[in-house]
């Protein structure tokens, strides 16, 4: 099966679709470009189906290269059969070639190998073939040498053993039904490593569960227990299934010396060889699927995280809480521009109360200050408190939300951050970053490595470069998604929009900071190092706000301006109505002008006659009725608070309205206003069964929840959906 006919299959395409996404890909067109601007070629696949498609893509085609690779290695050793060749030829997956090239794959000097140095592979011929008649001490003698060290008949059949037992070894079948029995027979089964103590691990110091059974997050668990040296794990299997498996395969009804020998063959086979190599197989598919599974609750936390809505045209005062060192407070305007900073003290040890508040007012009513971000770290609850006192003596509206710091500090200290305000010190560079999280989401957290931002579980114990990759497409899809403003966006932000790389980015805004702004997106091609393709991959992502042309305001690629102006002109709109976005009548006049019942007959009518793809007339209408709309606006505000909440304030049973922090394998940590986020028990989430807490909630949801549990020692809130 070709690799087009294998994605046709597992994917449900037509050809069509396969070819034409194959030949994008290849010819350097990006996922986001692809999924929205060549909808007539994919047949309107979304994003998430083409990275599908393109991850398959690239595993078929690294499995087509190492079969290759492999059938070229054994064809130089002059091993390889028209059998052979044709197994690895139809090998589905990357395991099941290893598993074939296991014989030829040069090993290190092993019992087998130095038996066959000393002249004993027929003797081990002899023994599998295991004829009846066969005196096995009789033949044995023939190979006694003393120059090759074979001192005996016990020797020379001990050595014939090792062969035996690693040519069982290496048979592809065998390995493959022992990996499916250890898999839907064997037990994870964990110990404490040394005297039992007190810690997280408790649970797993006498622990065990079915292979097939153990979900992702024990297994990270687990691994993280034994990499810290409190855990001893391993899978046990019976080995007398295993063993009686590879005995019905292999051993004949022979004389009793050669079955005696196969019996040990068999045995140091499976327990020497076999059940290590497969324990050790088997535990690095579980950590892989366990770690592929983190790195996509950690992707799909990331999304609607930078999705956020933005506190678009607000003036806030943003909050970095902290102790001995005080609370960094910094003034942004609307656009994020700093207009004031400063140092307050309003906690313990260095306590200032009065002139902290005085700082504080003297903020709010200079700038006219109507919201207040503070940043979740150390000090957070405190420097809550005492704003949520100072705001009950204000006589006008002010609200203030809890921002999550993380990656913050991060984000403060590297070279960008210098590079933004050269003149400001760590601390105030932090609060503004906290504060400008508030006002755009986005724009702010793509300037933080996305494994900085520290939303999923276990994010430090899977692989950091493929959670790297993983956030990298979540982060470029968002923004390509959202679309950026081509004269205020960052080079961080640039960098994640489509055909622009590190080098075009940092041309764009040199281009930008020597010629004023832009003001059309054909000026793009006067960027050094933008050239053609990258214009047709990035222009339609980026915006003009207040250019010439209104479209280039809009998602609306410049390829398909001449069908947008023509559809215009057609339904009698005039400029001024489409720049004020007074076109909410499209549809009716499509429908009236094409005499059509069905809104989808009139888009297919409209397109012939504007000689574009109903998708992409679909998409030009949606656009053109509101320019420079934000897909975020629809997403639900922060919660905004004025008063201030503790432990002791909660009573089991109270309903309250929170924010979904984060949301892991076993259930979603909501904020309900209080230093600690509580906990939604997956079994807590919905009046069914629930496969996933990620099918219920997503990141920045607003919940109402119940208190179903407090544990105040232990800072524990136990949290219910259900029935509220």
């Amino acid at each position: 099966m070709t690799i087009v006919e294998q994605l046709i299959k597992e994917l449900g395409l037509q050809k069509v679709q396969v070819e034409n996404v194959i030949t994008m890909i290849d010819e350097g067109s990006t996922i986001p470009f692809i999924a929205r601007y060549r909808k007539e070629q994919t047949g309107e696949m979304d994003d998430q189906q083409l990275r599908k498609f393109d991850e398959r893509l690239t595993y078929l085609r690294n499995l087509e290269s190492r079969k290759e690779e492999v059938m070229r290695i054994i064809a130089e050793q002059e091993k390889l059969t028209p059998e052979l060749k044709k197994a690895i030829e139809m090998a589905q997956n990357l395991q099941r070639v290893e598993d074939l090239y296991l014989p030829y794959k040069k090993k290190k000097r092993t019992r087998a190998t130095i038996a066959k140095e000393k002249g004993l592979e027929p003797l081990a011929d002899i023994i599998w073939i295991q004829d009846k008649n066969t005196v096995l001490s009789e033949e044995a003698k023939k190979f006694i040498d003393i120059e090759k060290e074979i001192l005996s008949e016990e020797e020379a059949i001990k050595g014939a053993e090792d062969i035996l037992a690693e040519r069982i070894s290496d048979t592809a079948d065998y390995r493959d039904a022992l990996r499916k029995i250890m898999y839907n027979q064997g037990l994870v089964q964990s110990k404490a490593s040394k005297k039992e103590e007190e810690s997280v691990y408790e649970m797993y110091y006498d622990y065990s569960e079915p292979v097939n059974k153990i979900v992702n997050h024990r297994i990270l668990a687990l691994n993280r227990g034994e990499k810290e040296k409190l855990l001893k794990v391993k899978i046990e299997l019976d080995e007398e299934i295993a063993i009686n498996y590879i005995s019905r395969q292999i051993i004949k009804q022979s004389n009793v010396d050669i079955e005696k020998a196969m019996d040990e063959v068999v045995r140091d086979s499976y327990k020497r060889l076999i059940q290590p190599s497969i324990e050790r197989e088997l535990r690095k598919a579980l950590s892989e699927r366990a770690e592929e599974s983190a790195i996509e609750i950690f992707a799909q936390n990331l999304k609607p995280l930078l999705l956020q809505a933005p506190v678009k045209d607000t003036v806030c005062l943003s909050c970095d809480p902290g102790f001995a060192h005080g609370c960094k407070l910094a003034v942004i305007d609307g656009t994020g521009k700093l207009l004031d900073n400063a140092v307050i003290y309003p906690v313990e040890p260095r306590k200032r109360l009065e002139q902290a508040e005085a700082t504080v007012r003297g903020f709010i009513e200079k700038y006219n200050v109507k919201l207040i971000a503070i940043g979740n770290g150390t000090a957070s609850r405190e420097t809550e408190s005492f704003i949520a006192q100072l705001l009950a003596k204000i006589d006008r509206e002010v609200y203030y939300t809890i921002v999550s710091e993380s990656g913050a500090s991060v984000y403060s200290a590297s070279k960008l951050a210098s590079e933004e305000y050269p003149d400001l010190d760590v601390e105030t560079r932090g609060a503004i970053s906290i504060g400008r999280r508030l006002q755009d989401p986005l724009a702010e957290l793509v300037k933080i490595d996305p494994k900085a931002i520290g939303v999923g579980q276990y994010q430090h114990d899977v692989n950091q470069k493929q959670l790297g990759e993983s956030l990298s497409i979540v982060v470029e899809d968002c923004v390509n998604h959202v679309g950026v403003d081509l004269n205020t966006a960052s080079p961080s932000l640039l960098t994640y929009i489509s055909g622009i790389n590190k080098t075009i980015a940092k041309n764009v805004v040199e281009y930008r900071e020597e010629n004023g702004k832009f003001k059309n997106r054909k000026e793009l091609l006067k960027v050094p190092r933008l050239g053609k393709k990258a214009f047709e991959q990035c222009a339609g992502f980026l915006r003009i706000s207040d250019g010439a042309i209104v479209f280039d305001n809009t998602s609306v690629h410049p390829e398909s301006y001449s069908a947008a102006e023509q559809l215009i002109k057609v339904l009698g709109y005039t400029e001024e109505e489409l720049r004020s976005g007074k076109l909410q009548d499209i549809e009716t006049k499509i429908l009236l002008r094409t005499k059509s019942k069905t809104l989808s007959e009139a888009t297919k009518i409209m397109a012939e006659e504007l000689n574009v793809g109903a998708p992409t007339l679909k998409d030009i209408v949606a656009e053109i009725k509101k320019p420079g709309r934000d897909p975020r606006d629809e997403m639900p505000k922060p919660v905004f608070r004025s008063d201030v909440l503790s432990l002791k304030d909660l009573k089991e049973g109270m309903v309250m309205k929170g924010t979904v922090r984060n949301v892991v394998d076993f259930g979603a940590f909501v904020d309900i206003g209080v230093h600690d986020d509580g906990l939604v028990h997956i079994s807590q989430l919905a009046n069914k069964y629930v496969k996933h807490p990620l099918d219920i909630v997503s990141v920045g949801d607003v919940v109402d929840v119940k208190i179903i549990e407090l544990d105040i020692k232990k800072k524990r809130i136990a949290l219910t959906m259900k029935d509220v």
